[in-house]
């Protein structure tokens, strides 16, 4: 039996995938929002098996995040290479769910995908989701969506393209509008060559379980810029697009919101895309919320898939299957590529914070993990966590996370921690932003004394579900999650002790895109946190943290 690539390939919140090949490497960028260091890259031979590298965003100088909302920051990265460069294009939104938008673009560049990259240059604001596009004469041209803040829009689409000097390290004459539309909306536009034609690929229909792919061409890259449209494209009504991939009519497949795709040939001649997806839980919006009413949670977030294509006769792309009858929605298993496996050493479940590094698969909120408030030094053996500000805070968290992986999942941490008041908090959180999370902590409170609790917050209303439960002063303290589809459970242990768990079962599926208030692009993360309201940055010492996927042993 031939060997299969599952989807997805990039588990968990991993949206707005942009691929290239150089030479025999493949290499993937995805957006980060708001989440520190920006945009993920990763590195594969065989595009089956995928190693986390380097971030290129990594300090301050290229990337300020304080403040930015919840699903702001770095949106949909663009990855391109030409001549021994690697360029990498993207958005810092810093305003979106308001009027006006502040959507601003930067290219960053480097001779070597590992870095250091440069400090980024900026470009047009016209909107998100910038791409380069390298031409044979050796002119770039961006293209990228466009904003529109006017009441009512003046037209639900548009597509802009500019060009861009690189030696001047500026955009340079004329902006033209290539796509403009009243009823079908394109945004994650990318440009490519084949023959004669240029082919604008672009994603349409939002974000969510409409989306889809689109693909235009056009003999000039100023347009105009013919769609393909072909039988097997099922749209139910004109203002819906024609979508090359999608799963908006086939609510029972697992590779749900595909769509925002980026296309690649590896070195034998075949064609693949890869597109963001999501798998869906099993839980759905009340039928009167104020957001998405009635649709379906998706707390893993829009995660990274591939799917094999092939060019017809008459030169459009589609899907390929191997079958007579061609089909536009997304396959969880696709036929390998030519290519010798490559497998790569993934990331521990469990870290014991005994190297001089963190793991790359951490990231924060908003601010760089640095020494300001995490130690791996001062007590070898464990990562020591200064507390600063609360949960709600957009600008200094004590915060460190690992993505959501699966709907089945074990997380769990070994911390010594000794508050003095009930300011002072430290253990396992599980968010999706700011204003949604759950937190099993360890504090302390005038009448109990040392303490263990449950806090939770949904759009912004707090509660403790459990609880002040006393525990041992100067003990190590387990603490651990249990998510069992969208089902949470507590519980706690004093180091040789027995499990106590704390608390019922929780519904945790409102840690999803639809059902937070403000965000809606990232996805569930389990982390490690500190708090110290008092000012006096009282720490946490974890002795480890470590993240299980068990749904193989369902």
């Amino acid at each position: 039996m031939k060997k299969m690539i599952d989807n997805p390939i990039l588990k968990g919140f991993h949206p707005d995938p942009s691929i290239i090949r150089v030479g025999e490497d493949f290499y993937l960028a995805t957006s980060t929002f708001e989440w520190w260091p920006g945009i993920r890259l990763h590195h594969s031979k065989d595009l089956i098996h995928w190693e986390l590298i380097e971030y290129p965003l990594n300090r301050v100088s290229q990337l300020d995040l304080r403040g930015v909302g919840a699903s702001q920051g770095i949106w949909a990265p663009c990855l391109t290479y030409d001549k021994g460069v690697f360029y990498l294009v993207y958005t810092v939104v810093k305003s979106f769910y308001c009027n006006m938008y502040d959507t601003m673009n930067y290219l960053v560049t480097s001779d070597n995908i590992h870095g250091p990259w440069s400090e980024p240059v900026p470009l047009n604001n016209f909107g998100f989701d910038p791409s380069l596009f390298h031409d044979e004469d050796g002119r770039k041209y961006m293209v990228s969506m466009v904003t529109d803040h006017r009441v009512p829009k003046k037209y639900i689409g548009r597509l802009t393209l500019q060009e861009y000097d690189p030696i001047e390290q500026k955009m340079i004459g004329p902006v033209k509008d290539i796509y403009t539309a009243d009823k079908i909306f394109l945004e994650g536009p990318h440009i490519f060559k084949r023959k004669d034609w240029y082919y604008l690929f672009s994603a349409d229909t939002g974000t969510g379980e409409g989306h889809g792919q689109t693909i235009q061409r056009s003999k000039d890259i100023w347009g105009p810029y013919e769609m393909y449209q072909a039988d097997f494209m099922n749209r139910e009504s004109e203002d819906e697009a024609y979508s090359i991939l999608t799963s908006r009519h086939r609510e029972s497949i697992a590779i749900q919101k595909a769509g925002h795709a980026d296309l690649v040939e590896t070195g034998k001649g075949e064609w693949y895309i890869v597109h963001l997806c999501a798998r869906a839980s099993d839980k759905r919006n009340p039928l009167d919320a104020k957001k998405f009413p009635g649709e379906r949670r998706y707390m893993l977030g829009r995660e990274t898939a591939i799917q094999k294509v092939k060019w017809t006769e008459n030169d459009w792309l589609v899907l390929d299957y191997q079958e007579e009858a061609q089909d536009n929605m997304p396959k969880e298993r696709v036929s390998v590529p030519d290519l010798p496996e490559c497998k790569y050493k993934g990331f521990p479940q469990r870290d014991d914070f005994n190297e001089k590094m963190l793991l790359a698969d951490y990231q924060s909120l908003r601010v760089p993990m640095d020494e300001t408030y995490l130690s791996l030094e001062e007590r070898p053996g464990y990562l020591r966590m200064y507390g600063r500000s609360g949960l709600s805070s957009k600008f200094s968290q004590s915060l460190i996370a690992r993505r959501m992986t699966e709907y089945n999942m074990e997380v769990s941490t070994k911390i010594d921690f000794e508050p003095d008041v009930f300011k002072q908090m430290a253990g396992l959180v599980f968010l999706y932003d700011t204003d949604n999370y759950f937190y099993l902590h360890i504090s302390h409170d005038e009448d109990v004394g040392k303490c263990v609790t449950v806090l939770k917050a949904e759009n912004k209303k707090y509660e403790y579900l459990t609880d002040y439960i006393p525990i041992e002063r100067n003990r190590e303290i387990i603490l651990k999650a249990v998510l069992k589809g969208t089902t949470l459970q507590f519980m706690y242990r004093i180091e040789g002790g027995e499990e106590q768990w704390i608390g019922d079962e929780y519904d945790a599926s409102f840690l999803s895109d639809e059902a937070c208030a403000e965000g809606w692009f990232t996805g569930a993360m389990w982390g490690i946190c500190c708090q110290d309201l008092t000012g006096f940055g009282k720490p946490a010492d974890f002795d480890w943290f470590e993240v299980k996927d068990t749904s193989c042993c369902l």
